[in-house]
């Protein structure tokens, strides 16, 4: 089969090229969930511009935070090359038949929050999104390109903020322990359930699409985000890490999977507030996509006029 020849041979699948319905899917759900995670992350971090601790962390943090929704509309438009209209994805996701990742629903309590989100879940969201600048299918890979390097300003602007942080007062240094006390084991649960219990990354990587399995991630997630933790001063909230000479890795605890089953089920701290925003911004702004639509009609009408005048 042609399809299978191009995915053995490292050849892009793009838009016009025969694809298996199940590959297809299998895209328009992680491509739709990743861009939802894009458009709900903008919440958290949204909520603290105006409470920033001075213009130039307001400026980035706007700057961040506009960066996120570019990544939905870059997100949208790869989903759409499959045929699906985003419309229709957002109505899932309002619907809630359609997920965006958990890290989400844990609240932002204070300004070094701001700082954990970009050093942790920006690096986490890194780890998991370069490979797939190589993704097999086109337009995802393409638009990963750009996102991947966006993303590594937001994870340098947090890094930068935990270390301010905690090489100032010692109420600093102890608000970013808390940050990352809170989101370091959510970072971990972001690459997904372990490769024994995923249902999907076994086909994902044989198609092409993902390059790595969930738990090798992870360990790189970690043997790379340790030694920088030592250069912030901060601990990683884990009675076992250590390092291990054997393997060359650092091993670390265990992960509570069953909280993670309790916020994708829809039980974590910020779900409903979440999905009620986005839900309420959607309608809030239905006059401007209406508006959007007359406008298109009326050029359209004119575009027709003068074509049958000519």
């Amino acid at each position: 089969m042609r399809f299978d020849r191009m995915i053995a041979d490292e050849v892009r699948i793009e838009p016009r090229d025969w694809m298996p319905e199940g590959y297809r899917r299998t895209l328009i759900r992680q491509i739709a969930q990743h861009a939802h995670s894009e458009i709900i992350g903008m919440q958290p971090e949204g909520n603290w511009i105006t409470r920033a601790p001075s213009l130039r962390r307001k400026a980035i943090l706007m700057a961040k935070v506009q960066d996120e929704a570019g990544h939905g509309l870059y997100l949208y438009s790869a989903a759409e090359t499959l045929g699906v209209d985003r419309e229709e994805l957002l109505d899932l996701l309002h619907q809630g038949k359609q997920k965006y990742s958990s890290i989400f629903n844990y609240p932002t309590l204070t300004w070094a929050d701001m700082g954990a989100i970009g050093w942790l879940v920006d690096g986490a969201a890194i780890m998991n999104q370069v490979p797939l600048c190589r993704c097999s299918y086109g337009p995802y890979g393409r638009a990963m390109v750009r996102i991947c390097k966006e993303e590594s300003f937001h994870q340098r602007q947090g890094f930068e903020i935990l270390h301010t942080l905690s090489h100032g007062t010692p109420a600093q240094k102890a608000m970013a322990q808390d940050a990352v006390d809170r989101f370091w084991w959510p970072s971990l649960m972001m690459f997904g359930p372990p490769d024994s219990a995923s249902t999907h990354s076994a086909q994902s990587t044989a198609w092409g699409i993902k390059r790595f399995g969930n738990d090798e991630l992870r360990q790189r997630f970690v043997d790379m985000t340790v030694p920088q933790a030592d250069v912030l001063g901060l601990r990683i909230p884990d009675p076992d890490l250590r390092w291990d000479e054997a393997t060359g890795h650092y091993a670390f605890g265990a992960i509570d999977w069953d909280e993670l089953d309790r916020i994708i089920r829809g039980d974590g701290p910020c779900n409903a507030q979440r999905m009620e925003r986005r839900r309420t911004a959607h309608e809030e702004g239905a006059w401007v996509r209406d508006s959007a639509d007359a406008y298109a009609r009326k050029h359209a009408a004119a575009a027709t006029t003068t074509s049958d005048a000519a």
